[in-house]
């Protein structure tokens, strides 16, 4: 699908989705739970209905009620024979529920779609194997067998932190203790800090000190009553952003500050830009001030960096985005593909092998732009017609439902000033 975008900035008001983050960590709690519970998510993305669609075959039963409810039945038996797991283009649902397969002893076909093949899933595969799992991979299939036996873990810190939360979800239901040692510097720290919230919220019990965990064998904890999924700070960063580049403004609701999301720290970064923001009783309201040019450290908030760049290609100086490198192992290598997407657009932006250099221009120019399959440079496009002074095309514009299915939506309703 393709959308064309008028130039100029937008301004309005739009309530954000739930956080998809965290809809896969209590999604997961609450199938490897004991009661039956209700999680209230406002917005089903196609990787929140992959988890959905992968719990589903290994035995629990979670449908959607009505808009954004679902009523979730926890597994109470594993399927005989081979589960066929649709985990689609999802990297969190593959990583996340490999260790759970191997907890529950499940024989289980993971059918991966788009570049989710290619991503890699060393070295967690290592250790699974070495704790009593088999891992095959058949072309766009990974095919799983073999129960986990407890015991001694250990992973690196830098690699991703899906492997470790993965783990952390899977452990605590595998008879008997286990000890998980996380080595070196632990990047996207926040999302396994999202992961132990979920534990605790699920009864489940651990010890952490440092970066060692010792996690009880033979838990069933879960979710009870109602529970729901609180607002997204990565889709917010798109309407931040837009609003960081508006005189009017936008606001921004459904956001805690006191999530425990990595990407809430957009917000303090583009007020280091220059953008005004304050929070109000009817969210966070940001508008456009003097933007100038940042050093962004990506390690801790990938996924924030195309929409981040956008803002950087007209704040005045040079813009510097450092320890990037793991942005070439996502939906696109986006690297390149945030440097396509700025430079089709006619800002001055530099690759890396690990970074982004971008001088601030007044304004770009328009242009065309393909999101390459990827939700986030698809949206960022949006996001960057609102300091251009002639139309944007967005090609393959349809892949923000993997994360924002309404985004097109909320975006239209904006209203747009003249360039």
């Amino acid at each position: 699908m393709t959308v064309d975008i008028l130039p100029g900035p937008r301004a309005g008001c739009v309530r954000i989705p739930a956080s998809k983050s965290q809809a896969h960590r209590l999604l997961i709690c609450a199938a490897l739970g004991q009661d039956d519970c209700v999680i209230r998510c406002d917005g089903i993305s196609k990787d929140i209905a992959a988890t959905i669609a992968c719990l589903n075959a290994l035995g629990a039963e979670i449908r959607e009620t009505e808009p954004g409810v679902l009523s979730v039945r926890p597994i109470r038996e594993v399927p005989t024979g081979p589960c066929i797991l649709p985990c689609g283009e999802s990297g969190s649902t593959l990583r996340f529920l490999l260790p759970v397969v191997g907890a529950l002893g499940a024989e289980a076909v993971f059918r991966r779609e788009g570049r989710l093949p290619q991503r890699p899933l060393a070295p967690l595969d290592a250790e699974l194997s070495a704790h009593g799992m088999s891992l095959k991979e058949d072309g766009a299939r990974l095919l799983c067998s073999g129960r986990l036996r407890p015991g001694e873990w250990s992973l690196p810190g830098n690699v991703s932190s899906q492997y470790i939360s993965g783990l952390l979800m899977a452990l605590p239901h595998i008879n008997g203790e286990s000890r998980l040692s996380v080595s070196g510097k632990l990047e996207s720290a926040a999302y396994v800090t999202m992961t132990e919230d979920a534990l605790r919220l699920s009864g489940l019990r651990f010890e952490k000190e440092e970066l060692r965990y010792r996690i009880p064998g033979g838990q069933r904890g879960g979710l009870s009553g109602e529970t729901r999924v609180e607002g997204d700070w990565s889709n917010a960063a798109f309407f931040l952003a837009i609003g960081a580049l508006s005189p009017e403004g936008m606001q921004v609701s459904g956001l805690l500050d006191s999530s425990s999301q990595g990407d809430r720290a957009v917000w303090e970064l583009l007020l280091g830009f220059g953008a005004e923001g304050c929070v109000t009783g009817d969210g966070h309201l940001i508008r456009r001030g003097t933007l100038c040019a940042l050093t962004i450290d990506a390690a801790p908030i990938p996924d924030l960096i195309p929409v981040l760049s956008v803002v950087a290609s007209v704040a005045e100086g040079e813009t510097h985005i450092v320890n990037a490198g793991r942005l070439r192992l996502k939906e696109s290598d986006r690297l390149m593909s945030t440097t396509r997407m700025l430079k089709s657009l006619g800002a001055d932006i530099t690759e890396l092998p690990d970074g982004l250099v971008i001088r601030g221009k007044r304004q770009l120019a328009g242009g065309t732009v393909d999101a390459m399959g990827d939700h986030r440079i698809a949206m960022s496009a949006a996001a960057a017609a609102c300091v251009c002074a002639e139309p944007v095309t967005v090609l393959g514009s349809e892949c923000v439902e993997k994360s924002y299915p309404r985004f097109w939506q909320d975006y239209e309703q904006l209203w747009r000033q003249s360039p």
